[in-house]
């Protein structure tokens, strides 16, 4: 029997790629309030996959208001093992030029004030998780391997910086990122990555390059120029997603 798999769409992704066929869409109930949007059901390659808008489907929900806990319990609570998760992120680093597809390999949190752990209450003792690694190998080389297979340009490291959101950031803190070792920024990527460790299931980013980040270029950045960058990417995304879905355990 194939591990369940679950898709996150960000910014740019709000519905499953092509090949998908959809059998179900509940709405669970969690010990934690309300997730972002019922959860799609369905199969791909005769393997089980599950669709999450992260911001809702109609992109509803602003960073720092997505009920995270909700979302991965709600995975977890179906069956979910693993989870590709898209991110829309800003780019720092020469290499990694809009409409970009990039899988992070590490992470540094600036988001603050979000419920970001299952072991906050009623408990016998602390609860710690290795964290030293963020995203699952396993998942990332079956990425790699499905960019080698359609022959999409995959950046394979980076460190992502997940700031609160839901506005863009300043010219100076992108130089502080910078400056910490940050080649992206986003405002999604954490507590998700976390809370998915706590419960054992494996987590990878699709980091989706929609904009050089704030002072990086000569210009202010504009949502239409983000869209027409996201546009492209996350064709590429659902290339590159499809493949690693058909290849993977």
């Amino acid at each position: 029997m194939s591990t369940k798999i679950a898709v996150i769409g960000g910014t740019g992704l709000y519905a499953m790629m092509g090949g998908f066929t959809k059998t179900h869409q509940e709405i669970i109930n969690t010990p934690y309030g309300e997730p972002s949007c019922p959860l799609v059901q369905g199969k791909l390659f005769d393997k089980e996959v599950v669709f999450l808008a992260r911001h809702g489907f109609t992109h509803r929900l602003p960073p720092h208001k997505i009920n995270y806990l909700a979302n991965i319990w709600m995975l977890h609570k179906v069956g979910v093992r693993q989870i590709y998760a898209v991110n829309a992120v800003g780019s720092m680093n020469p290499s990694c030029p809009p409409q970009s597809l990039v899988l992070p390999d590490q992470l540094i949190d600036y988001s603050w004030g979000r419920e970001h752990t299952f072991y906050a209450e009623d408990l016998e003792k602390v609860v710690h998780i290795d964290f030293t690694q963020p995203y699952s190998e396993p998942l990332r080389k079956t990425l790699l391997q499905a960019r080698d297979n359609t022959g999409l340009s995959v950046v394979e490291n980076a460190v992502y910086g997940c700031t609160q959101g839901p506005r863009l950031e300043t010219a100076a803190e992108v130089k502080r990122l910078q400056r910490d070792g940050c080649d992206l920024v986003g405002m999604t990527g954490m507590p998700e990555a976390a809370l998915a460790r706590e419960l054992s299931i494996d987590y990878a980013s699709v980091a989706v390059v929609a904009n050089w980040a704030a002072g990086i270029k000569d210009e202010n950045i504009s949502m239409a120029m983000i869209e027409t960058a996201l546009q492209q990417g996350m064709l590429d995304v659902e290339t590159l997603l499809t493949e690693a879905i058909r290849i993977g355990a």
